[in-house]
């Protein structure tokens, strides 16, 4: 089992613990504030994920081999999402977050419980985080 599947698997099992969506968003929020903070240097324009409703700033490096992202958004809920994410894809291979099968989501039923906005969101930062490990993939070969 890959590195991104076991955090997965703990997502997962963390998210069972709780009865309801209402206790799983208050989770979210806490987890939203143990978020990797973003450098204010690298709150920049051309760090902000597209395609989601509230302002998310992203930010990689690669060290070593690996990609260590960090991150910031202005609503509780979109930070909370996009800590869960990074703690999947965090200090893993450009070539482990391509490959990732990000099933997650759906055994959480995190997209059944966002808005369609949010939803779309969600799909940005997946993707934009494959963005990074495409370009960081490109560089190490």
């Amino acid at each position: 089992m890959s590195k991104i599947e076991e955090k997965q698997e703990e997502i997962v099992d963390e998210f069972s613990m709780f009865e309801d969506w209402m206790q799983r968003y208050e989770y979210m929020i806490e987890l939203g504030k143990t978020l990797p903070q973003i450098d204010e240097q690298h709150k920049t324009d051309e760090n902000i994920i597209k395609g989601c409703q509230s302002r998310v700033w992203l930010h990689a490096d690669l060290e070593g081999d690996k990609i260590k992202f960090s991150a910031d958004s202005d609503a509780i809920i979109t930070k909370g999402i996009i800590a869960i994410l990074i703690r999947v894809f965090s200090e893993q291979t450009p070539k482990d977050i391509l490959e990732a099968d990000l099933k997650f989501i759906d055994e959480i039923g995190l997209k059944d419980h966002l808005s369609p906005t949010r939803a779309n969101g969600l799909v940005s930062m997946i993707k934009q985080l494959k963005n990074y490990a495409l370009a960081y993939q490109a560089k190490l070969n």
